[in-house]
């Protein structure tokens, strides 16, 4: 029996009791990648990225181990949320114009002493301003570098379009308008370089594409590396007592932990290991998060008909944001339906053995947005369920 083989039969047993669809966390592989994630940010702590785990207990279980410390969260109402649950230093790591959520953290003390907010523009500064609705409370910020590789004069650029300051000139700039404003507290620097993070560098099938990639990446973390060093010392020397400086992700944390100017690391696809984290030479992880659609129709030899599946990814459309068929192996879509949104064809050999009823095991190309599609979590360990707890969407919770 192959390792695959053998973690299907335990996801069967685990869950016959249960009807599919359903979702499962495999808490040793879950637990093997935060300590891998620990080892590779060689002593620095792990921030986790809520968005990849979207689920309370699992943040709660990664952030009671050692090496993990602090949330990044996607937006101000989840920030708020969080906090008010008792998580204690949570950082946003994106702009909001969430006016009443502003108003309640100016509000209150608990919430401004534990949430982080990002800025990269005085105006939103302006918006927090006048959004406290007389709230008094100090708001903590964070500036947003622009991690992107320029080449070619900066007539190419390789990396997303987040922040529009990317010179250290810039950063301390806007430093110096937080400092000066009343009400305000400068607290850390984030930089999220997404381009060598998140972009796989062992594309199968692909030896010259993951070459370029390869390339292209070397010579982005030299470069961001040189200025991200330049941007932390221009802002403390505006505002000496910054906390942290961010940076990393799952696909570079022990790149970017190398570097003196960083303090933590960010990361949290990691824990669950998605279908787009396969494809990396710095590190492989173990499939921890899965969901199971039963099989509901046999319309011929080497085909099976499941329900649903229809579960894309965000990002650009294309076959890498579509869930895989995992468990068994072997199985495929038909090219010309490929995941439905009602019912899913798949075709192979191994579907001639799989009878109505069974489970076809699956894997989300990306992490935490499988969460949005079921209110629960199946914590398997060997081959038993020992709890099910709520997703955000399970505590009635949708924030995008």
């Amino acid at each position: 029996m192959t390792p695959r083989a053998a973690d299907r039969a335990r996801y069967d047993r685990a869950t016959a009791h249960l009807d599919a669809p359903v979702a499962i966390v495999d808490l040793e592989a879950f637990d093997a990648n935060a300590a891998d994630l620990v080892r590779r940010a060689g002593g620095k702590p792990v921030r986790v990225a809520s968005k990849s785990v979207r689920c309370r207990a699992l943040l709660e279980r990664v952030l009671s181990r050692d090496g993990f410390a602090g949330v990044m969260s996607f937006t101000l109402d989840e920030s708020l949320w969080l906090a008010r649950a008792g998580f204690e230093d949570v950082l946003l790591a994106y702009p909001s114009a969430d006016r009443s959520g502003f108003g309640e953290l100016a509000r209150d003390p608990k919430l401004a002493a534990a949430v982080t907010v990002m800025v990269d523009d005085v105006a939103q500064l302006d918006l927090i301003d006048a959004a406290r609705a007389g709230g008094t409370e100090e708001v903590r910020v964070c500036l947003e570098l622009d991690t992107a590789l320029h080449l070619l004069g900066g007539r190419i650029r390789v990396g997303a379009r987040r922040s529009p300051l990317r010179e250290p000139a810039q950063l301390a700039e806007l430093a110096r308008s937080v400092v000066r404003r009343p009400g305000f507290r400068l607290v850390g620097i984030m930089a999220y370089e997404g381009h060598v993070a998140g972009v796989g560098d062992a594309v199968a099938g692909r030896p010259l594409r993951s070459r370029a990639i390869r390339l292209m990446q070397s010579a982005a973390r030299k470069e961001l590396a040189e200025r991200r060093a330049a941007v932390v010392r221009a802002v403390r020397a505006v505002a000496p007592d910054l906390e942290f400086v961010n940076g990393g992700g799952t696909g570079s944390v022990q790149h970017t932990a190398a570097e003196d100017a960083v303090t933590e690391i960010a990361a949290g696809s990691g824990l669950f290991v998605p279908r787009l984290f396969d494809n990396y030479t710095s590190f492989s992880g173990r499939p921890a998060a899965l969901f199971a659609q039963p099989v509901v129709r046999r319309p011929g030899v080497g085909v099976v008909t499941v329900l649903g599946g229809g579960y894309p990814a965000s990002g650009v459309a294309g076959a890498d944001r579509l869930p895989v068929p995992y468990l068994p192996e072997g199985l495929r879509y038909d090219p010309q339906e490929g995941p439905g949104e009602v019912q899913t064809p798949l075709l192979g050999s191994p579907a001639d053995d799989l009878r109505i009823g069974d489970k076809v095991w699956f894997r989300h190309a990306k992490a935490g947005e499988l969460c949005e599609r079921f209110e629960s979590l199946h914590l398997v360990e060997g081959d038993r369920v020992t709890a099910t707890v709520p997703t955000y969407r399970g505590e009635g919770m949708t924030f995008l």
